[in-house]
């Protein structure tokens, strides 16, 4: 490394590639995913066209196809899982989907497209069986004719979900499905600069959305819903935390200066759900939280942007649609795979090996 150069912590603002696939602007509060922003993705266009649009450029012709092909790698998928793996028994969901997508058959001969929706439906069809295994309950095949959203719901579940709950977790799905250069997503890219193959990649993604910086805190947000109880007591809960040198959970990203756009996104999801009547009546009392919190940060660290982020919102959508709390992680890279599959083949067309630099700071030899 040059004597005197930048040391950029954490690389912030350090560009590390040119990418078609998404876009964040942190200052006006937007996310663009392949020039759609993501307001009118979610709730208009299903998880495949999404992910498909991410992975060619283009929306399908045929949304049906695209199910079908999906919906085909899920039942192989499932083939695949023996019921006595010992990693459905990790306690940790994140633990169990890197142990079992590190193990999925690619073929040799599969197209860079062949490859991400092997590996979409890979970690769908993980996520699923963990979290049967955890309740003690059989493994439930997927059914190829569903849409994803529905089929991962009824994996889950063990029934055909309601319509409404499935269209919720499918607009979860494309909210989150790509979000810039994210951890995981470098993680992933970096993988692939070294010529590594797509699954090394993957599970490189798995293993860095783990982390409670990055996806592993929706399911804090909930427990920090049921602590409050009451919209009324929502404003003396947030002092009280605050006053004990605690965070807020679901507020504040390194990014974005302003509320985060799929935190709306989520929101109207989960109204959706409550008029449709299969909510459990949480919206209110996470808008009150959500209120209080962002006044009472305002006012005692106004040198700090702390808006709510993608997680509040996730823990009460995810709820809603009837998964544990123990399982939003895995959720999320249940959507997000697709974006990492969309930027490991970028990386390969575009890329180089990533190799930054470091200063040396240690003893000098004698």
């Amino acid at each position: 490394m040059t004597e005197g150069a930048r040391i950029a912590s954490g690389l912030e603002g350090v560009v590390v590639a040119e990418t078609e696939l998404s876009h964040v602007d942190g200052q006006a509060g937007e996310l663009w995913i392949r020039g759609h922003r993501v307001e009118a993705l979610a709730g208009a266009r299903s998880f495949e066209e999404a992910a498909w649009q991410l992975w060619t450029g283009v929306f399908p012709d045929d949304a049906a196809g695209v199910r079908a092909q999906l919906g085909q790698a899920r039942a192989r998928a499932f083939a695949a899982i023996d019921p006595r793996d010992p990693a459905l028994r990790h306690a940790d969901g994140m633990d169990a989907l890197r142990a079992l997508v590190a193990r999925t058959a690619v073929p040799e001969s599969a197209t860079e497209l062949e490859r991400a929706i092997v590996l979409t439906a890979s970690v769908a069809v993980a996520a699923a069986a963990w979290q049967r295994t955890q309740r003690g309950e059989a493994l439930v095949a997927p059914d190829a004719s569903r849409w994803h959203a529905s089929d991962v719901l009824r994996m889950v579940q063990g029934e055909a979900p309601d319509p409404a709950r499935a269209a919720a977790l499918d607009r979860y799905l494309v909210t989150v499905i790509d979000h810039g250069m994210n951890a995981s997503t470098f993680a992933a890219r970096v993988v692939a600069s070294t010529g590594s193959d797509d699954v090394s990649a993957i599970t490189a993604a798995i293993g860095a959305l783990k982390g409670p910086l990055h996806g592993g805190a929706p399911g804090p947000v909930l427990d920090m819903l049921d602590a409050v109880g009451a919209p009324e007591r929502a404003g003396a809960w947030v002092d009280a935390e605050l006053d004990a040198g605690r965070r807020i959970m679901g507020m504040g990203h390194r990014i974005y200066r302003v509320r985060d756009p799929r935190a709306a996104v989520l929101e109207a999801g989960i109204e959706q759900l409550e008029r449709a009547g299969v909510a459990k009546g949480r919206l209110a009392l996470a808008r009150a939280v959500e209120k209080e919190a962002e006044a009472r940060l305002a006012a005692r660290r106004p040198d700090r942007a702390l808006r709510a982020n993608v997680e509040f919102y996730t823990a009460v959508i995810l709820d809603a649609v009837g998964l544990d709390r123990r399982a939003f992680s895995p959720t999320f890279a249940i959507g997000r795979v697709a974006g990492w599959c969309a930027h490991v083949a970028e990386q390969r067309r575009t890329g180089r090996l990533i190799r930054p630099a470091s200063r040396y700071v240690g003893p000098v030899p004698a």
